[in-house]
């Protein structure tokens, strides 16, 4: 039988499903992208490249795919909750802070590295600021490549990093 007092520290959040972290991270990335760059600040549309506002026809064209994005990133939210209601009912989820943050960092930097990917970059639909000079565009494409590295690079690093330090809480208090 091992010795309690000796027994490693748990990690925090052992439990915690980092799925539905993740899944809600790759939602509000989503909607970051989606509210403010659609919408707020009108940097681009989902098709803005392809399909320029320059009719009305055009701007219909691309309401509706903005839509039909916004409706793909309320899916991955409904599924992470979905996710985390199942691993939280009926016992005790523990809870960490780090496991949240770290797997939201993960999903929002996914979201943003497959979106600047093959949005920006494959199939050119849009651009992240196409209200600048073309010339600059691709200095932004990659300032949001770079920002969707760090974050997932900054969420791994929470996760790797959630384990509390040995003796940091009475044994008892670790099963």
């Amino acid at each position: 039988m091992r010795d309690q007092a000796s027994a490693p520290a748990p990690a925090e959040g052992a439990d915690f499903p980092v799925a539905a972290g993740v899944l809600f991270g790759l939602g509000l990335g989503g909607f970051f992208d989606g509210i403010v760059l659609h919408q707020v600040l009108q940097w681009h549309h989902m098709l803005s490249s392809w399909y320029p506002i320059t009719s009305i026809e055009n701007l219909e064209l691309n309401t509706l795919w903005d839509g039909i994005f916004h409706s793909a990133t309320y899916v991955f939210v409904v599924v992470g909750l979905f996710i985390l209601w199942r691993r939280a009912r009926g016992r005790h989820l523990s809870w960490s802070n780090r496991a949240l943050a770290g797997s939201l960092l993960v999903g929002w930097g996914l979201f943003n590295l497959v979106e600047g990917l093959i949005d920006h970059q494959w199939l050119g639909v849009h651009h992240v600021n196409e209200q600048v000079d073309r010339a600059h565009w691709l200095a932004w494409d990659l300032g949001f490549l770079a920002w969707g590295l760090a974050m997932l690079l900054g969420g791994l690093w929470l996760l790797r990093t959630r384990r509390r330090q040995a003796g940091a809480a009475p044994a008892a208090l670790r099963r």
